[in-house]
């Protein structure tokens, strides 16, 4: 089921019932295949124009193959993905490329997602090339003023990726992913390699970049306390699939799926009283394999409130009110 727009508004981005599963493969030379690793197997999400949707889980879970899905960095195995009322997966050729030029992407390892050998301008001025934007000194105007947008010195131009700091890398990336005029950004986890104190600046300037060229985000983060304050509406992935999705107020004042109160159980309140006072969820065993996954609910294996139904039927992803949905038997 895929969470219907509200007012009736055509949504910037729609995924159906995306499914990524990669192949294994055995034998000699590797030409039969065994099984496959389902990494994503059946999510669907609606993204509006000028929104940021959070999209948070535990490592493993498939939040970022689902964001490389959507930019069609990975084939996806079934499902549609729909942007701008187009669909990615019969998008080809000049189409594509339009399409690219709308869609970017900024990287969770800033000393991975740049290319040590290119300077400053070449890394922004890219996209800029490669769709045709602008050449020469137009070019290089344009790279120096996504710097100056994102809080960077122009004249760092000339300089090298491995002369920046982890949060001056960052800020480069988001300047590339800027420069061919997107209106969507997958960011994936793009502050999780960065100290505390720069995270906060680079959530801020996300949410100024957002303000001001009315983009919209995908994004994805395994801390719920980061994706609180930049998100709109938040979905909650385990295991390849999304266990609930509402709006960021509602989900943290009424959680109502198990996973999801284990989470925000482990996210410290400033307070210490507070702290003190609060129950504490802990969540025992592994996560099961996205090769075998289990049969019924997806979190059955982990639940304390599992019953003998969530281990044979798997529970629909229903609407509770308010745009909250949940994937759980035993919500109310």
């Amino acid at each position: 089921m895929n969470p219907s727009a509200p007012n009736g508004d055509s949504p910037l981005l729609e995924v159906h019932d995306l499914k990524v599963h990669f192949p294994i493969f055995r034998g000699f030379p590797f030409s039969r295949q065994v099984g496959a690793v389902k990494a994503v197997d059946g999510v669907s999400f609606h993204v509006q124009r000028g929104e940021t949707l959070g999209l948070v889980g535990e490592s493993g879970c498939g939040k970022s193959t689902t964001g490389l899905a959507v930019i069609k960095v990975h084939e996806p195995t079934a499902g549609n993905v729909v942007f701008d009322k187009q669909d990615l997966a019969h998008s080809t050729g000049e189409n594509m490329s339009h399409i690219r030029r709308n869609i970017q992407m900024v990287f969770q390892d800033p000393y991975a997602s740049l290319n040590p050998r290119m300077t400053v301008e070449q890394i922004v001025g890219e996209p800029l090339t490669v769709h045709g934007l602008a050449q020469g000194a137009a070019k290089r105007e344009r790279v120096q003023d996504l710097l100056k947008v994102c809080g960077l010195d122009p004249r760092v131009c000339t300089r090298y990726p491995h002369e920046f700091s982890g949060g001056q890398r960052q800020r480069i990336g988001i300047a590339r992913a800027l420069a061919s005029d997107p209106v969507f950004i997958v960011c994936d986890e793009p502050v999780s390699a960065l100290d505390v104190s720069i995270q906060a600046q680079i959530i801020n300037l996300l949410e100024d970049l957002q303000d001001a060229f009315g983009l919209t985000y995908l994004f994805i983060a395994h801390d719920l306390a980061v994706v609180r304050h930049i998100s709109d509406r938040i979905a909650v992935m385990y295991l390849g699939k999304i266990m609930e999705l509402a709006d960021s107020r509602e989900l943290y004042h009424k959680p109502l799926h198990p996973y999801t109160q284990a989470l925000l159980a482990a996210v410290p309140i400033p307070d210490p009283k507070l702290e003190k006072k609060r129950e504490r969820i802990v969540l025992k065993g592994e996560i099961p394999s996205p090769i075998h996954p289990p049969k019924g609910c997806r979190f059955n294996t982990r639940c304390p409130l599992a019953q003998a139904i969530c281990f044979e039927e798997e529970p629909v992803f229903r609407d509770m009110g308010g745009e909250h949905h949940v994937a759980c038997h035993f919500a109310e």
